[in-house]
């Protein structure tokens, strides 16, 4: 199930990836790196939330991260859903390193476990999936395969007898031990597709499959993913997103397009999309982890803040941001982490230090993993849209 490409782009392709994502990898200081991959997180469940059709705003995320939830129920329920992805990438990403060692996500077990970890989050009332043309409501159980036969728009998955069957031939193809050299990027690629295809679950099928495409990359693994995420890519293009899969989807063509009873050529296709959305991921968080530009939209945004000119997340307390507090925050994403003493010490003053760094705290610019403990950089999403333009879009 690795597609057959005599033309050599896909290794191409993948030897690119690799090389501009471990670039990526080095930019920045590993604390301060830690304050971006919290971000990235939070946007993946924005964007691959955003394909199903449910928007729920990086702001609004973070606020229910806090607890703090919208009065309206729908509203409401939509940040449980981005909550329940978010934690389902925390327990992926959370698996020890004598795990990882061991760690296969191509396994069934593996696919109902991120499903039933996604299910037991998100409120009752996303639970039910209407059958379109009966009408009956049917309840989704977290990490059951599906037994039923679904027809989802034009494509007909595999009979649900027959899922055992394919899903072993999916850990078969894209188990990481049996694949080498630049093979485990293009199975990337390729697993996403064919996972999509089979559609093993009622429902969350998509959602299932970005979150094991993320877990197969990070299993790989390919340095410097967790700064980038491939959910923004297809979300932004959703409609190329979908053309590819269904170009995969086709059958084979004649003898000379693969050997399976699915197109080599549409898989190809696919593979070369997913790719190269990956590298234009990649060619964007470059551009905005580069540390000249970096430095400069941090003080860019603190001199807005300063004229009130960007919106304070705590006006009440805090309704500016004095442009001192620009020294701190380019001292700690340069260093990656530094004691209070040291970052209040960049100020003119100790006492004006200990202000700007108690509100840098309090927004989130800062944050610590103690009370009196040293600080690293934090990314908000308050602040994050002034500091990565275009990483998604503006307003709450």
């Amino acid at each position: 199930m690795l597609p057959t490409d005599p033309s050599g782009e896909l290794a191409d392709l993948a030897r690119d990836l690799l090389s501009r994502s471990s670039v990526l990898s080095g930019i920045l200081h590993p604390k301060t790196q830690e304050g971006v991959v919290e971000l990235v997180r939070i946007i993946n469940s924005y964007y691959s939330n955003l394909i199903e059709g449910n928007s729920t705003h990086p702001v609004e995320i973070e606020r229910a991260m806090r607890a703090d939830y919208s009065q309206d129920p729908a509203r409401r329920n939509l940040q449980l859903e981005s909550l329940a992805h978010i934690s389902c990438q925390r327990a992926v990403e959370g698996l020890t390193a004598e795990t990882r060692e061991a760690f296969d996500p191509s396994t069934a077990h593996f696919l109902s476990w991120v499903h039933d970890e996604f299910y037991k989050l998100i409120p009752d009332e996303m639970r039910w999936v209407t059958n379109e043309k009966t009408g009956e409501k049917v309840e989704v159980i977290g990490g059951q395969f599906r037994e039923r036969d679904v027809e989802v728009g034009r494509h007909l998955p595999p009979e649900y007898a027959s899922l055992p069957m394919f899903l072993a031939r999916f850990h078969d193809a894209y188990q990481a031990e049996t694949l080498h050299g630049l093979e485990p990027i293009i199975a990337a690629a390729a697993s996403h597709h064919r996972l999509v295809w089979i559609h093993p679950f009622l429902d969350g099928n998509g959602r299932v499959a970005r979150l094991f495409s993320d877990a197969y990359l990070r299993a790989i693994p390919l340095p410097g993913y967790g700064l980038w995420n491939v959910s923004r890519g297809l979300a932004r293009g959703k409609d190329r997103y979908m053309e590819a899969l269904a170009v995969a989807d086709a059958g084979r063509r004649n003898d000379l397009d693969g050997r399976g009873n699915l197109s080599n050529e549409g898989l190809v296709f696919f593979c070369k999309f997913f790719l190269l959305t990956c590298l234009d991921q990649v060619e964007y968080m470059t551009s905005m982890l580069s540390l000249d530009g970096l430095l400069g939209r941090i003080l860019g945004y603190v001199k807005l803040r300063e004229l009130k000119m960007a919106p304070a997340p705590l006006p009440d307390q805090y309704p500016a941001l004095r442009v001192e507090a620009a020294h701190i925050l380019q001292e700690v994403l340069l260093r990656g982490e530094m004691t209070r003493g040291q970052a209040a010490a960049a100020c003119p003053s100790p006492r004006m230090g200990r202000d700007i760094l108690a509100q840098l705290l309090a927004e989130g610019l800062l944050v610590s993993s103690s009370a009196k403990g040293p600080v690293r950089m934090g990314f908000p999403a308050h602040a994050a849209g002034r500091l990565f333009p275009d990483l998604f879009p503006m307003g709450t």
